[in-house]
């Protein structure tokens, strides 16, 4: 940003256009010290912006980021842990048990459903499918229903090149991570 991370950025901007203020009156000599500085010298007292703060930032401002995808940043975790990407889903046999994590971006329960619940989590590599049955969402409705993300444990289903998780359990991925909000039609 024109030679300035993010805050520092800010701070210049705030500094350009805000008055000295009754702390620093009668310290001109000292304000033209500070512009006679190169703006790596007078730059903003705080830390630059780690590359999840950035993301989180994104996030709360415009509802996207052009950075990383949220996940990237917990996908050594999730791969100690076994937990695929979603590209590798389709890779994968038909029946084995699989772990597969991501951003919960649609919940949709259709009447003819017969109960059943049906999620769309996004990470880094694409989307994968999630069943949720209807005995399962009553244990777990507050996970299914509230969380932005989650991991989850199921069966893999390919029928017809369409490939899902039948989901067994599922688990709120805690730690630092934007607020994102799914589509959801009931």
């Amino acid at each position: 940003m024109f030679g300035h991370d993010r805050r520092s950025a800010l701070w210049q901007i705030e500094r350009a256009v805000r008055p000295v203020g009754e702390l620093f009156e009668g310290a001109e000599s000292k304000k033209q010290e500070l512009k006679d500085r190169s703006p790596e010298a007078s730059g903003s007292p705080l830390a630059t912006m780690t590359p999840v703060e950035r993301m989180i930032t994104d996030y709360a401002e415009m509802g996207l980021t052009l950075g990383p995808h949220p996940m990237t940043f917990r996908r050594g975790e999730l791969a100690m842990r076994g937990v695929l990407r979603a590209v590798d889903l389709s890779r994968t046999r038909n029946g084995r048990r699989v772990r597969v994590a991501g951003v919960v971006i649609t919940r949709q329960r259709p009447g003819s459903a017969k109960g059943f619940v049906f999620l769309t989590l996004e990470d880094e590599t694409g989307i994968a499918n999630i069943i949720v049955r209807p005995d399962l969402l009553t244990e777990q409705f507050l996970t299914v229903m509230d969380e932005s993300f989650l991991m989850v444990e199921g069966k893999l289903q390919i029928q017809e090149k369409v490939t899902s998780v039948k989901a067994e359990r599922l688990y709120k991925l805690d730690g630092q991570r934007p607020a994102i909000d799914s589509h959801d039609f009931y």
